[in-house]
């Protein structure tokens, strides 16, 4: 039996938690903006990503670290980041997240190797995902149960937003710069928004500490960027010479951003009010944080995701199976005995025994399996019919699906003040059920027509609509003081559902395509007289294309209707009394 202080009260208290302004949510909601666009940016600049770092176009595989690496970041340190939000606070979790979303963004935008590369995206990573539930988290302390589905459906609308915005400005960033631009662009913006929470969050401003900050970060910056026109001036070019010879470290700018980091460290020691590095509760909080459970939680984690997204779905479900899932199995046992156990957990299971928390869990991961599938095969089905080799036409596809999530988003939360959250969220995913089922039924032309459009619209409502409803029923049946780490495990949820549905739908698509196409022959068989030119041999391979597709589709119509029931049946809100 868990000794966790996380255990509800019960006789109800007032909330100690103070109570953000409406600058602060904002910023916060902006911050998920961003992060959000960025994952869709790399996407589009990936191929000059890896020509940029040395990697060729015959190497395209080598670039599973980039994108495995910004999810492996995202996803193994939610749980650390959740419970660190609630026990040290919204703002400054939100700064930090921040901030290392910077740093990333400046590794990346410098880096002239993989390993520098991926190290950055990791970063990145690690920063994008402790701002979703942070920033749920704000929401939930400024909003009461019975007022916050829509604010919730605003803070969902902008995440999903990244999707239609991030491709949009990459393309116009890419067009008039080189992708480096994008990731210099993602340090201002990290740094101006860090600057933003840390004003509007309402702690005092330690002048001295941030010029410190400020001065460590630009010395690195140029550093790492070494810009031609100023490291080959005659004169200026001499911040980049070290002073010793064969020791690359000893340059000035190293040397500067070395004694400011120490000096900021020194600053941060001496005055703990409004430190920019609050280094004196760092021994309280490793304390209070339970490292082991947060190590066995990364370990679990990170197993899980890279197994997945290292896989290549034509040969396998899960990369290094025999290793990593062993592995993760093993590291989730030890992290749940150890929770058991541990007074101060990392994650407060106890506050997941309501049927709404766990319900609502189990309803992201089944949303994660199904909205992967339309992200990644309506535009494979749009190459394969109407748009065949055109990766902007399949793209506006997809657009007519993305554009319709913000908007059920906001819609879902304004529905929650007016009918049960349960009722919204099987609604919605029973509506993108049914388009997605409506999918399986599509041929070479069906996306020339306007019902193709209505479909594509539907699916995207239907998932926008399940948005806030489900956040709201975690948030409702969870106490405040777990808030952060309710929302980082619903994050995950999605995130793992997203991994494990792509990899699986694949490859039993994989299969199923396999096996049509072996039932087909060869041309010689199909048309012995011109197998060079066998169009009824093209029809069926076509069709085979379309069936591996359908396939999909259906899958993912299945896990949507799974949805839908799940939150009909257990996402009840019983408010816990705080």
């Amino acid at each position: 039996m868990s000794r966790s202080p996380h255990r509800q009260s019960a006789e109800p208290r007032e909330d100690a938690r103070p109570v953000p302004g409406l600058p602060l949510v904002v910023l916060a909601t902006l911050a998920v903006l961003v992060t959000a666009a960025d994952t869709y940016v790399v996407v589009l600049a990936l191929p000059d990503i890896l020509a940029g770092v040395g990697v060729g176009i015959d190497e395209l595989q080598r670039a599973t670290p980039i994108i495995g690496g910004f999810l492996l970041g995202y996803t193994a340190t939610l749980p650390l980041l959740g419970r660190l939000a609630d026990l040290r606070g919204r703002v400054p979790v939100l700064a930090g997240c921040l901030l290392l979303f910077a740093l990333g963004s400046l590794l990346t935008a410098t880096a002239d190797g993989l390993g520098l590369a991926v190290a950055g995206r990791g970063l990145q990573g690690v920063g994008a995902g402790g701002l979703v539930p942070a920033t749920l988290a704000l929401v939930a302390d400024r909003w009461p149960p019975e007022r916050r589905a829509v604010p919730l459906g605003v803070v969902g609308a902008v995440q999903e937003a990244g999707a239609v915005l991030g491709p949009l400005a990459g393309a116009a960033v890419l067009a008039v710069a080189d992708w480096r631009a994008v990731f210099w662009l993602n340090l201002l913006l990290g740094l101006a928004l860090t600057a933003g929470v840390v004003v509007t969050g309402g702690r005092r401003p330690d002048p001295v500490g941030l010029a410190l900050l400020a001065l460590a970060g630009a010395a690195g910056g140029l550093q790492l960027a070494e810009p031609a026109a100023l490291a080959e001036d005659v004169t200026l070019g001499l911040a980049w010479v070290p002073l010793l010879d064969g020791v690359p470290a000893t340059t000035p700018l190293v040397l500067v951003a070395v004694l400011a980091g120490v000096a900021l460290g020194a600053r941060s020691l001496a005055a703990p009010d409004g430190a920019v590095l609050p280094l004196r509760g760092v021994p309280r909080l490793v304390r209070e944080v339970d490292v082991v459970g947060s190590l066995l939680a990364v370990v679990a984690l990170g197993a899980l995701v890279w197994s997945f997204a290292a896989a290549d779905p034509a040969t396998e479900v899960v990369a290094h199976g025999p290793v990593l899932l062993p592995v993760a199995a093993a590291a989730a046992v030890a992290f749940w005995l150890h929770e058991r156990r541990t007074p101060d957990p990392v994650l407060p299971l106890g506050a997941l025994r309501p049927a709404g928390a766990w319900g609502a869990l189990l309803v992201n991961l089944l949303v994660g399996v199904a909205l992967v599938a339309a992200l990644v095969d309506v535009p494979l089905f749009a190459r394969a019919t109407t748009t065949p080799g055109d990766q902007l036409g399949a793209a506006l596809v997809l657009l007519r699906l993305l554009v319709a999530v913000p908007v059920g988003a906001v819609a879902g939360g304004w529905l929650c003040r007016r009918v049960a959250s349960r009722l919204v969220a099987a609604a919605g995913m029973a509506l993108a059920a049914l388009a997605l089922w409506a999918m399986t039924g599509w041929g070479e032309t069906s996306l020339d027509s306007w019902t193709s459009t209505v479909v594509l619209l539907a699916a995207g409502l239907g998932f926008g609509l399940a948005i806030a409803p489900v956040n709201a029923v975690l948030l409702a049946v969870t106490g405040p003081e777990v808030h952060g780490s309710a929302s980082a495990l619903a994050v995950v949820a999605r995130t793992v559902g997203m991994l494990v549905g792509l990899s699986l739908l694949t490859a039993v698509a994989l299969r199923r395509f396999t096996a049509e196409v072996e039932a087909i022959g060869s041309p010689l068989t199909v048309c012995p007289d011109t197998p060079a030119d066998c169009p009824a041999y093209d029809a069926a391979a076509n069709a085979a294309v379309l069936t591996q597709l359908h396939t999909v589709f259906a899958g993912a119509a299945v896990a949507a209707g799974l949805a839908a029931v799940a939150a009909l049946v257990l996402l009840r809100e019983r408010p816990v009394r705080a």
